[in-house]
């Protein structure tokens, strides 16, 4: 299926999932093929030459880690709704059966194109009947009132998990903080976060350099302090969250048997936190 005239949405959505789709039985994502297309595959191939051929694999891994901690939450009758925070393409609703009640969240032009498509491939039957609420934010702006209370009529008091992966890198600090308030603010106790960032030593890596040379080169001139990287006290001294888990790329792949080949100094290693509010 070819999606190359609306590419221009937003080229990383459509390369992530592109990226879950090459190795269906390490992400678990059955359905990212249905984002393909052949604008997607010369970037995706062009980033891979020039950036890290690793990150296939951990953007696999990163979907794989969230989608059984997920299917472990719902097990255990501990979460009722998963909010997605800049969802992109991401499948997960498809992925993890119907009980759940889904939110997502993204850019306008974002959710209205993700929910034109699955709204066309679950009438073709080529996804399963889902109901998916989606919301779209310019983040830019004073979004929180207005967002807080769209949620809060979807949510009823029902128990949390938010998630928000693939977005931190491209805040800043300030915006950072706004967004995990927010979190706070919406959530009640035992409510679930999970959360994505890079340690900030992964700038001194072969792997950055290469993706910050190509971000200048295909998409706009920045820098390394252009992106968002936090340590692990930003999350051990969160008011209200305590860390229940925290792994990384390397960690997840010995849990799910993949083989890294490549040198540390080549991968984009990302690290994955879930957080439980007290």
């Amino acid at each position: 299926m070819d999606n190359t005239s609306n590419i221009e949405i937003h080229e990383t959505a459509f390369v992530t999932a592109t990226f879950r789709s090459l190795n269906e039985k390490l992400s678990g994502d059955y359905y990212a093929k249905l984002w393909t297309n052949s604008k997607t595959n010369l970037w995706m191939k062009d980033y891979l030459s020039k950036v890290s051929t690793e990150d296939v694999f951990t953007h696999c891994i990163r979907n794989r880690y969230f989608l059984d901690i997920t299917r472990d939450l719902i097990k255990q009758h501990k979460i009722e709704v998963l909010i997605n925070f800049g969802s992109g393409f991401s499948m997960y609703p498809f992925l993890l059966g119907d009980s759940l009640i889904n939110i997502e969240i993204d850019k306008p032009e974002i959710v209205n194109y993700k929910q034109l498509k699955l709204n066309e491939w679950q009438n073709q039957g080529e996804l399963p009947k889902r109901e998916i609420n989606f919301i779209g934010v310019d983040f830019s702006q004073d979004y929180e009132q207005d967002l807080f209370s769209k949620i809060n009529n979807i949510v009823q008091g029902k128990s949390t998990f938010i998630l928000i992966e693939g977005v931190l890198f491209f805040l800043n600090l300030e915006e950072t903080n706004r967004i995990f308030n927010f979190f706070s603010k919406l959530q009640k106790p035992n409510d679930y976060i999970g959360s994505v960032s890079y340690r900030n030593t992964i700038k001194k890596t072969t792997a950055f350099k290469k993706l910050i040379a190509f971000f200048n080169e295909k998409v706009t001139k920045t820098s390394a302090d252009d992106y968002l990287t936090l340590e692990d006290n930003y999350y051990d001294t969160m008011q209200n969250y305590n860390i229940i888990d925290h792994q990384d790329y390397f960690s997840v792949s010995t849990k799910v048997d993949h083989t890294i080949i490549e040198e540390e100094d080549t991968i984009l290693n990302e690290h994955f936190y879930l957080l439980k509010k007290e």
